[in-house]
Order: structure tokens, then sequence, then C-alpha cells
């Protein structure tokens, strides 16, 4: 038989989930405690993330400018010898 999640071979009666546990208030109030430290870290991490992936972009445009400002510079490559000699006409 398949579990409730479509896991073979689990069946909802092995005792995974059982409805006679009941939690009191402290145990719900720290519950709760924990998913709000939880969830404030989590944010930190999104907001550290989003500065990075700005950083990055502003970094990569930076340096597209600085390579195309670098080939600007190159003289441009000599003509290899067959077509130095046809755009010469010899």
């Amino acid at each position: 038989m398949s579990g409730p999640n479509g896991d073979p071979d689990v069946s909802v009666d092995d005792g995974i989930i059982e409805d006679e546990d009941e939690f009191n208030e402290e145990e719900y109030a720290a519950i709760d405690s924990m998913l709000d430290q939880i969830n404030s870290c989590l944010d930190d991490i999104e907001e550290r993330n989003d500065a990075l992936n700005g950083k990055l972009h502003e970094l990569l445009e930076s340096n597209r400018q600085a390579r195309r400002e670098f080939r600007e510079q190159l003289p441009p490559p000599p003509l290899p010898p067959d077509e130095e000699s046809e755009s010469t006409g010899d």
C-alpha cells in the first residue's frame, strides 16, 4: 500500500502521525518564537542575496565596459597574407 504522499510501503497507521499529541500554550509560544527567528534569518539572507546580486550585476557591467574600452584602444589586427594580396589587387 502506498503512503499518504504516494510513498511505497508506508501506511498512515504506522505511528508517524499521532493526533493524540497536544501542545500547551508554552510549547506553542516556543514554536512561534522559533518560527519568528527563522523568518527573521531568512529575511536577512534574502536581503544579503539581493545586495550581492546587485553588486554582481554592477561588476559584470563594469567588466563589459572595461572590455569595450580595451578593444577600442587596440590597433586592428593585420590582415592574413591571402587577404592582403586580394585587397591590394596583386
